[in-house]
């Protein structure tokens, strides 16, 4: 039989036991059970996973080299502070790694220094649009060893609204590794975040995986291990900055079942701290690998632990590898969060859990599992949804996990990184407030790359009768000529530099991401087009800034918005021929972008998009583009270009990205009740190709 043949034939196996797995009347508990022994006892019943595609040969555009990923990318949030809730709405406590220092046990089995940093550096990207390595920011690489390393975490989680860290504790039969940062924080009480710990009770096996192969130290679980360890963690349960639920210091067990008699363990710890002056316990369990109820096993809570316990639909498809060999996982990290969002609640204690993204490509090289598409943004919405359905619960019980603070090696980071900054922090501490109010007066986004063109765009804002918030992007060459415009200018503006790169479309996103995260609704995005190529440039822009400008149109259009939350974009009429009449040399870089951004492909034949980059948006309409924080690498210098840059590209998926969405495109004659054009009429500023 070929490896073909029989790859069809396990696939077809594997997809009818889980046919047959679903139908059968079982609770989720003893479905997790089942599955993770049959899997462990059948592990190669997998089918092979779908693979991405190399790039195509041919095609005149080659793959572009990934730049570096430790430089800022579209949506790179400096430290800032903010006020907190006077009234915090839950207790947000993340999963804490105390792996970053070396002990001798990893020298013998990785080699002298290892720690998880090792793996984090080492890392590649394996597919276009795949961040890696990543590089943590303001901590550096950091060892765990020195106290003042969590005295500045500690610092950081709390500015941001963390109340407390849940710390794995890898304790093997009275071996215990990796302690410490944990004696750190029980020698230094001037460290006050709140700490918790989380029995990491399964093996530790060279595929990181907890599983049974290749073991490298092992547990021995027995009626004497439970005492030796609820002894041995008394002086953290004792310590009055320890995490407490209604005054019991909070304990998690990261995998129950592996436990021989999990309620008699419970029952063991209970009884030992009563009479050794701890008091009562309040025992929780992680979702990690199965769901009993609390209470079946002595326990009195759950943790999720997401991504674990999920299927998610794969993204391999539309990769485009830069890897050939590359044989892992890529996922949707966005139908995690929405999953989570929309899961009813079990009938027990259980402390919804979070996730800001996944990827153990940097301990899994070439064979890692990646969520694509997780974004401060989404996490944001998640994590304040977690919140909201604690809200009901009494106060003591309001906890929400962040599974993680510092995975490096797993991509569930929340300290900064060089890419985002301090973006998921700056999300974190947003979810603790209401969703904001979206400001109701427009905002005008002008790059002003001809400064002489920049009175006449001016002029039409002031004549349209709005009252506007303008904003005008320019680089450092034409700064002091922007300024002198807008100097002799009644309109007062917002001026930001920035690199002359990525046209007008790149400046656009730095401020338009920005001004997502303030609350802004609509706003109308304008620049000093001259298209310098053509003798009717001129006329191009006037005619586009008129439909879109007019005192007879923009407080219709405004108002259109106020009215309708699905609309999305307002383009002038006239100037939304379909992608194939100019497809020019952008296929393969709109088909690459539109894989990395995470929506579907275009079709050119039906598909429109907004000649020239003017339009109203609803900026919400475009979150999938913003949320995908595209790095400034894969914008080109400007020497020129008239088509194939990543910016024509991203002009091709603005109507697409909207339409992903949810969002609708209307023209500016259409929203004004004025006569709508031929969208297919000749057009005659650019040639078809």
């Amino acid at each position: 039989m070929s490896i073909s043949s029989s790859g069809d034939a396990r696939s077809r196996l594997f997809i009818f036991l889980r046919a047959v797995f679903r139908r059968l009347p079982l609770s989720t508990h003893s479905r997790d059970v089942l599955r993770n022994r049959f899997l462990e006892r059948f592990p190669r019943i997998r089918p092979e996973l779908p693979r991405a595609h190399a790039a195509a040969v041919g095609t005149g555009v080659p793959l572009r080299a990934p730049g570096s990923s430790d430089q800022p990318a579209i949506g790179h949030v400096p430290q800032r502070s903010g006020a907190m809730p006077e009234a915090r709405p839950a207790r947000l406590v993340a999963f804490y790694l105390p792996q970053f220092h070396p002990i001798p046990e990893n020298d013998r089995w990785w080699g002298t220094g290892f720690t998880e940093w090792r793996n984090t550096a080492r890392a590649l990207p394996q597919f276009e649009g795949h961040s890696q390595p990543r590089v943590p920011a303001d901590l550096g690489y950091y060892d765990l060893r020195s106290a003042q390393v969590l005295r500045a975490q500690a610092a950081l989680a709390q500015s941001y609204g963390i109340e407390g860290f849940c710390s794995y504790f890898y304790w093997f039969a009275g071996h215990v590794l990796l302690e410490a940062p944990l004696r750190n924080w029980l020698e230094h009480e001037d460290i006050a975040l709140p700490l918790c710990l989380c029995w990491a009770n399964e093996n530790w096996t060279r595929t990181w995986s907890g599983r049974g192969q290749d073991v490298l130290i092992g547990q021995r679980h027995s009626a004497a291990d439970d005492l030796a360890f609820i002894a041995y963690i008394a002086p953290y349960l004792r310590d009055p900055r320890y995490l407490r639920i209604d005054g019991r210091p909070m304990l998690l067990v990261y995998r129950p079942g592996l436990l021989p008699d999990a309620a008699a363990t419970a029952e063991r710890w209970r009884h030992w701290c009563r009479e050794n002056g701890v008091g009562e316990l309040h025992l929780a369990y992680v979702q990690s690998f199965e769901r009993p109820t609390p209470e079946s096993i002595g326990f009195d809570a759950a943790v999720e632990f997401p991504p674990n316990l999920t299927s998610l639909p794969t993204l391999a498809p539309a990769q485009t590898l830069l890897n050939p060999d590359y044989a892992g996982e890529i996922l949707d990290w966005r139908v995690l969060a929405r999953n989570a969002i929309d899961r009813d609640e079990p009938g027990y204690l259980l402390y919804p859990g979070v996730n800001p993204g996944w990827d153990n490509e940097p301990r899994r090289p070439s064979r890692g599992r990646s969520l694509l598409h997780a974004s401060p943004r989404g996490y944001r919405d998640w994590l304040r949804r977690a919140i909201q359905r604690v809200q009901s619960r009494p106060a003591s019980q309001r906890l929400v996990f962040v599974n993680a603070w510092n995975e490096w090696a797993e991509g569930a980071v929340l300290e900064p990184d060089a890419r985002l900054g301090h973006a998921w922090l700056d999300a974190t501490r947003q979810a603790l407030h209401p969703a904001k109010s979206s400001s109701p007066s427009p905002v005008a986004i002008i790059h002003a790359f001809y400064p002489e063109v920049l009175r006449e765009i001016l002029e039409a804002l002031l004549a349209s009768t709005l009252q506007w918030r303008v904003i005008v992007t320019t680089s450092a060459e034409k700064l002091d000529a922007v300024n002198a415009v807008i100097a002799s200018s009644a309109m007062g503006c917002e001026v930001r530099v920035y690199e002359n790169r990525g046209r007008d479309i790149l400046p656009f996103l730095h401020v338009a991401d920005a001004l997502l995260n303030e609350g802004v609704d609509v706003v109308l995005k304008l620049h000093t087009k001259r298209s310098v190529h053509r003798r009717d440039g001129a006329q191009w822009r006037q005619e586009v800034i008129d439909r879109l400008t007019s005192p007879a149109r923009a407080s219709i259009i405004l108002d259109a918005y106020r009215k309708n939350p699905r609309l999305g974009l307002v383009a002038p009429e006239g100037h939304t021929p379909r992608l194939s009449f100019y497809w020019g040399a952008n296929a393969d870089s709109v088909a690459r972008l539109a894989s990395v951004i995470g929506i579907p492909p275009v079709d050119v034949e039906e598909d429109r998009f907004i000649a020239g980059s003017m339009f109203w948006t609803r900026l919400e309409a475009l979150r999938p583009l913003l949320d995908a924080h595209l790095d400034t690498w894969r914008f080109e210098r400007e020497v020129g270009q008239v088509d194939g840059t990543t910016a024509h590209a991203i002009e091709r998926l603005t109507i697409v990205v909207a339409k992903a969405a949810g969002y609708a495109t209307l023209t500016a004659s259409t929203v004004a009740g004025d006569h709508e054009p031929d969208p297919d009429a000749h057009y005659s500023y650019a040639q078809p190709s």
